[in-house]
C-alpha cells in the first residue's frame, strides 16, 4: 500500500513539473512573437508596448489589447481598429498556444499576407475576427476549430472557394462573411442544419447561389439570417417559418427568387425587419406578415407583388417603415396606418392604389418620408399632416387628389421637398409658406391652383427649384422672388399673371432656367436680366412691349420672345431675324439710316456689275462662283435657332463643312470639326436628308417640325454629363447640329479601335458620369426624357474622360423619315435593345436601363456588344449570363487589359450590368439606384469604407437620428 502511495505522489510530481514546464516555455515564447508583431507591424497604438522590461516576465499582460490567464499565458489579443499597417507574423498559436479571442478587424494588413494559413493551429480559439482587412488570400479549412464559437470574415476579398468546413463546427453561434465578392459562387449545404447553436448568419454579397435549403427551418436558435445581394434563385422555402427566435430576415437584391412570400413568416412572432426587395416575387403580401406584433421594418419594393395591402398593417404598434414602392399592388391602404406606430418611412409610390390618403400617418409626430407618387389617390390632402413637424420629404404627385392646400402642410419647418404636381388641386398657395424656411424644392405644377403668388414665399430662402406652372395663378410676379438667391429654377409658365417682369429677377445670380410664357405680362423686358447667366429663358406668348434687350439676341434666344406682338428689335442688335420688327428711331436716326441705306444699295448696284462682268470674262470660273451664290443662298435659307450665347457667324459654320474637316459617320449623320476664328473648335453634325425628293410637302414639314422639336428638348437640358448643344440650323435640304467639341472622340472608338488603352478606373468614371446623366434626364425632368439610344458611339468623351451622353430623341425622327406618318417607330441599336422594346415598339425609362447595362458591359469586358465570338444568334449580355455560374467564368468576362488588382471592383460593377440587363424590366434598378450602386463600387473604396446604403439608411432611421437621416435620403429609392 505505502508503495502505491509513493508511486502515485512521483507521478503527479512529474506531471505538474512538465505541466509548469511547458507553461514557462509558453511564457518564455509569447514575448518572442509580441515583438515579432512589433518590428513588421507599424502604428501609433503599438509605441505603447515597451518589451525591453524584463523586471517581470508577464509584464506584456498589461499592454493594451491583451489579456492573459492566470498562468500568464494570453488568451485573448484584440488589435481591433487599431489602424496598423504591414505584415502580421506567421504562426501565432505556436508561440501563443492558449489564445481564446483574435481580433484584428479594420487594420491595414498587407493583403496578401499568409498568417491566416496557420489559424486553423488555434485549437482553442473561440472568436476569430479579421473583418475589414482588405485580405485577397485563400481561406483555409476550419475543421480543427472545435472550439470557435464566433468567426467574422467579412468585407474581404478572399478568393477561391468558401470554407464548407465552418458548417461542421456544431459550437459556432456568430458566423459573418458579408461582403467577399471575389469567392467562388457557392450553395448552402443541407447540412447546416447542424449548427443548431448559431444565432447570426450573415452571408451577404458572398456569391452564394442556388436555392435555400429547406433544412435552414432547423436552426431555430438564429436571430439574424442575412441572405442578401446573392445568386439565390427558387422560391423561399416555407420552413423559415420554424426560426421562432428570429428578429431579421434580410433577403433583398436577389434577382432570381421567385414565387409568393410564405404565409409561415407570419409564425415568427419575434421578428422586427423584413427586407425581400428587389427580387421576382409575385402574388399578395401575406396577412400573417402584417399582424406580427414586433414588426418595425417592412421593405417588399422592386417586385411584382399584387393584390391589397392588408388593413391589418394600420393595427400595428411597432411598424417605422413600410417600403412597397415599384409593384403592381391595389386598392386602398389601411385608412388607421401610423395612428398606432411610430411611422418614419412611408414609401408606396408607383402601385395602383387608390382612395383618400391615410389621416393618422403621423400621428406619433416622427414621419421622415412621406411618398405615394404615380398612383390613382383621390381625395383631400388630409390637414393632419401639418403636425408631421419632422416631415423632411413629401411627394404625392401624379395622383388625383383634389382640394386646397392645407395652410399647416405648407408651413412645415423641416419639409425640404414639396412635390404636389400633376394633380387636380385647387385653392390659393397658402400665405404660410413662408414658415417653410428649410424648402429647397417646391413643385406644384399641373393643377389648378388660382389667385396669387403669396409674397410671403421669400422668406423661404433656401428654395433652389419653385415650378407653379400650369395652373391658375393671376395678378403680379412678387418682386420678393428676387430675394431668393438660391434659386435655380422659376418656372411660372401657362398661368394669368398680368403684371410686368419684376426687375428684381436680375437679383437671382443663381438662376439657370426662366420661363414667364403663355401668361399675359406686360411692359419692357428688364435690361439687367441679360446679365444672369441664363441657359434657358422663355417669355413667348405674352403682352410684352418695347426693345428685346441686345444681350438676349446675341445670346442666340430671341426666339424665347415669339407670340409678343409689340416686342422689336433694336436696330444696334444687327439681326436679320424678320418675325420681329426693328423699333423705331428718333428722326435724325431715321436720316442717316436712309443716306446710308441709299449708299448701300449703290455699293451693290456697283459690285452686281462687277460680279456680271466677271462672269462674262471668266468662264473658266464659273463653277467656283456658282457655288459662292449657292453657299450665300443657302445660308439666308436655313432657319436658326441657338441654345447658348454663342460667339460665332453661322456663315463660318457652313464654309467649314469640307472634306478635310470630316472626323465621323454616324447613323443620322456626318460630324465635322470646326476651328472657329475665336480658336474655340466646336462640332457639327449634318443630318442626313431629311426627305426623299419626291416626298409630299406636307410629309416634309410634319418631320421638319417634329425634329425642331426633338432639337429644343436637348437645347433645354443642363447637366455636366448631357452634351452642350449650341445652336441648330434647319432647312428643307439638311439639318445642322452645333454641339460643343469632345477632343477624345466617343466611347466605342476608345474601347474597340486601340487608339488607347483605358484603364478601370476612368472606365469607372465613364460609367457614373453616363448614369449620371441619365438620371437626370428619367428623374430631373419633368416630364421624363427617354433617350431610346443608348451605345458607345453616342457617349463622347472630353479632355479628361468625363463622358457627354448624345443624340438622345434624334433617332426616332431620323428612322421615320420618308415612312407613312402610322408606322410605328422603333428607335435604337440592335445589341443595345431592351428585349420588350423589341416587340412592344413602347420606350420607358427601364429600356434606357438595360442599353446602360450593355454598356457598361462593354467597360468591363472591352467586348462589342455583337460579336462572332459569342457564337451564333448570342449578344454580349447573353454571353455574360453564361459565364456567371462559375468564378473562372466570371474572371473570364473581365477585359484581360485591365489590371488585376482591380478586378474585385469590377466584379461589383458587373453586378450592376447584369441587374440592368435582366429581361424583366420591372427588376431593373432606376438610373438613380444605379449611380449609388456604381458609386458603392468605386475602385479603391476599401471594404469597410463603404456599405449597402439599405441597411445603413435604415439603421440611422431607426435610431431617430434626424441628422444622419436628413443626409442619407437615398434608401427608399425616391427619385429626387
Amino acid at each position: 500500500m505505502l508503495l502505491n502511495y509513493f508511486l502515485f505522489f512521483v507521478l503527479f510530481f512529474v506531471c505538474f513539473n512538465n505541466n509548469q514546464s511547458w507553461g514557462l516555455m509558453s511564457s518564455n515564447q509569447q514575448p518572442q512573437f509580441l515583438k515579432l508583431m512589433k518590428n513588421s507591424l507599424s502604428g501609433d497604438a503599438l509605441s505603447s508596448w515597451n518589451l525591453s522590461d524584463t523586471a517581470k516576465t508577464t509584464h506584456y499582460c498589461n499592454f493594451s489589447g491583451i489579456r492573459c490567464d492566470g498562468q500568464g499565458l494570453v488568451t485573448d489579443l484584440d488589435l481591433s481598429g487599431w489602424s496598423l499597417s504591414g505584415k502580421f507574423p506567421d504562426g501565432i498559436c505556436s508561440y501563443l498556444p492558449n489564445l481564446r479571442v483574435l481580433r484584428l478587424s479594420h487594420n491595414h494588413l498587407n493583403r496578401s499576407s499568409s498568417f491566416l494559413n496557420s489559424i486553423p493551429e488555434c485549437s482553442l480559439l473561440q472568436e476569430l475576427n479579421m473583418s475589414s482587412l482588405y485580405l485577397t488570400a485563400t481561406l483555409p479549412n476550419f475543421s480543427l476549430m472545435k472550439s470557435l464559437r464566433a468567426i467574422d470574415m467579412s468585407w474581404n476579398y478572399f478568393s477561391g472557394s468558401f470554407p464548407i468546413s465552418v458548417f461542421n463546427l456544431t459550437g459556432l453561434e456568430y458566423l459573418n462573411f458579408n461582403e467577399n465578392p471575389e469567392l467562388d459562387l457557392w450553395t448552402l449545404p443541407e447540412y447546416v442544419s447542424k449548427l443548431t447553436k448559431l444565432t447570426h448568419m450573415l452571408l451577404m454579397t458572398c456569391m452564394l447561389h442556388g436555392n435555400i435549403p429547406r433544412s435552414i427551418g432547423n436552426l431555430t436558435s438564429l436571430v439574424d439570417l442575412e441572405l442578401s445581394g446573392n445568386f439565390l434563385s427558387g422560391e423561399i422555402p416555407k420552413e423559415i417559418g420554424n426560426l421562432s427566435n428570429l428578429r431579421q430576415l434580410e433577403l433583398y437584391y436577389n434577382y432570381h427568387l421567385t414565387g409568393s412570400i410564405p404565409e409561415e413568416i407570419g409564425n415568427l412572432k419575434n421578428l422586427t425587419d423584413i427586407d425581400i426587395s428587389v427580387s421576382r416575387l409575385t402574388g399578395s403580401i401575406p396577412e400573417s406578415i402584417c399582424t406580427l406584433p414586433k414588426l418595425r421594418v417592412l421593405q417588399l419594393y422592386n417586385n411584382s407583388l399584387t393584390g391589397e395591402i392588408p388593413k391589418s398593417l394600420g393595427n400595428s404598434t411597432t411598424l417605422k417603415i413600410l417600403s412597397l414602392y415599384d409593384n403592381y399592388l391595389s386598392g386602398e391602404l389601411p385608412p388607421n396606418l401610423g395612428s398606432s406606430s411610430p411611422m418614419i418611412a412611408l414609401d408606396v409610390s408607383e402601385n395602383r392604389l387608390s382612395g383618400s390618403l391615410p389621416t393618422q400617418v403621423c400621428k406619433s409626430g416622427k414621419l421622415l418620408y412621406f411618398l405615394v407618387l404615380q398612383n390613382r389617390f383621390s381625395g383631400s390632402i388630409p390637414p393632419t399632416y401639418g403636425n408631421c413637424k419632422t416631415l423632411i420629404r413629401f411627394r404625392v404627385a401624379r395622383n388625383r387628389l383634389v382640394g386646397a392646400i392645407p395652410q399647416e402642410v405648407m408651413s412645415l419647418p423641416h419639409v425640404s421637398i414639396i412635390d404636389l404636381a400633376y394633380n387636380i388641386l385647387s385653392g390659393p398657395i397658402p400665405e404660410s409658406i413662408g414658415n417653410a424656411w428649410n424648402l429647397s424644392e417646391l413643385f406644384m405644377q399641373g393643377n389648378k391652383i388660382a389667385g396669387v403668388i403669396p409674397p410671403e414665399i421669400s422668406h423661404t430662402t433656401n428654395l433652389v427649384k419653385l415650378d407653379l406652372s400650369n395652373n391658375q395663378l393671376s395678378g403680379p410676379i412678387p418682386s420678393e422672388i428676387g430675394r431668393l438667391k438660391k434659386l435655380n429654377l422659376l418656372v411660372l409658365q401657362g398661368n394669368h399673371l398680368d403684371s410686368s417682369i419684376p426687375e428684381s429677377l436680375s437679383n437671382l445670380k443663381s438662376l439657370n432656367v426662366l420661363d414667364l410664357s403663355n401668361n399675359l405680362l406686360t411692359g419692357r423686358i428688364p435690361d439687367d436680366l441679360s446679365e444672369l447667366l441664363l441657359t434657358s429663358i422663355n417669355f413667348s406668348s405674352n403682352q410684352l412691349s418695347g426693345p428685346i434687350p441686345v444681350s438676349l439676341i446675341r445670346g442666340g434666344l430671341v426666339e424665347s420672345f415669339s407670340d409678343n406682338p409689340n416686342l422689336c428689335v433694336p436696330p444696334k442688335a444687327g439681326s436679320s431675324d424678320l418675325k420681329f420688327p426693328i423699333c423705331q428711331e428718333a428722326h435724325s436716326e431715321k436720316k442717316l439710316s436712309s443716306i446710308w441705306a441709299i449708299l448701300v444699295s449703290i455699293l451693290i448696284l456697283i459690285l452686281g456689275a462687277i460680279i456680271v462682268y466677271l462672269r462674262l470674262r471668266l468662264r473658266k470660273n464659273r463653277a467656283v462662283i456658282e457655288q459662292d451664290e449657292t453657299l450665300a443662298s443657302s445660308f439666308f435659307s436655313y432657319d436658326v435657332k441657338s441654345f447658348h450665347r454663342i460667339s460665332f457667324d453661322q456663315r463660318e459654320i457652313l464654309e467649314a463643312l469640307v472634306d478635310k474637316n470630316i472626323v465621323g459617320h454616324g447613323g443620322s449623320g456626318t460630324v465635322y470639326r470646326v476651328e472657329l476664328k475665336s480658336g474655340e473648335v466646336v462640332a457639327v453634325k449634318k443630318l442626313w436628308s431629311q426627305s426623299r425628293k419626291d416626298s409630299a410637302s406636307d410629309d416634309r414639314m410634319h418631320l421638319n417640325k417634329e425634329m425642331k422639336t426633338e432639337v429644343e428638348t436637348l437645347g433645354s437640358i443642363r447637366h455636366k454629363n448631357i452634351v452642350k448643344l449650341f445652336s441648330y440650323f434647319s432647312s428643307l435640304d439638311c439639318s445642322l447640329l452645333v454641339y460643343e467639341y469632345m477632343p477624345n472622340g466617343n466611347l466605342w472608338d476608345a474601347l474597340h479601335k486601340g487608339f488607347v488603352h483605358l484603364e478601370w478606373p476612368i472606365r469607372h468614371q465613364i460609367a457614373v458620369g453616363v448614369a449620371q446623366g441619365l438620371a437626370y434626364l428619367h428623374h430631373d425632368l419633368s416630364p421624363p426624357i427617354i433617350h431610346r439610344d443608348i451605345k458607345s458611339t453616342n457617349i463622347l468623351l472630353d479632355i479628361n474622360y468625363q463622358p457627354k451622353v448624345a443624340d438622345f430623341g434624334i433617332a426616332k425622327v431620323l428612322q421615320a423619315r420618308g415612312k407613312d406618318s402610322t408606322t410605328t417607330v422603333i428607335a435604337g441599336t440592335y445589341g443595345y435593345l431592351a428585349p420588350e422594346y423589341a416587340y412592344s415598339s413602347k420606350a420607358t425609362i427601364k429600356c434606357d436601363v438595360y442599353s446602360f447595362g450593355v454598356v457598361l458591359m462593354e467597360l468591363i469586358t472591352g467586348k462589342k456588344p455583337v460579336d462572332s465570338c459569342f457564337g451564333e444568334n448570342k449578344n454580349i449580355v447573353n454571353w455574360v449570363s453564361t459565364k456567371i455560374d462559375t468564378k473562372e467564368g466570371l474572371i473570364e468576362t473581365v477585359d484581360k487589359r485591365l489590371s488585376e488588382s482591380s478586378k474585385a471592383d469590377i466584379i461589383n460593377a458587373l453586378r450592376v450590368a447584369i441587374r440592368c440587363t435582366s429581361r424583366t424590366p420591372t427588376i431593373r434598378p432606376t438610373m438613380t439606384e444605379v449611380v449609388q450602386l456604381l458609386i458603392d463600387a468605386a475602385p479603391q473604396a476599401g471594404p469597410g469604407m463603404t456599405s449597402k446604403s439599405t441597411t445603413r439608411i435604415k439603421d440611422a432611421i431607426l435610431s431617430d437620428n434626424l441628422t444622419q437621416t436628413r443626409l442619407q435620403s437615398c434608401f427608399l429609392g425616391e427619385e429626387v
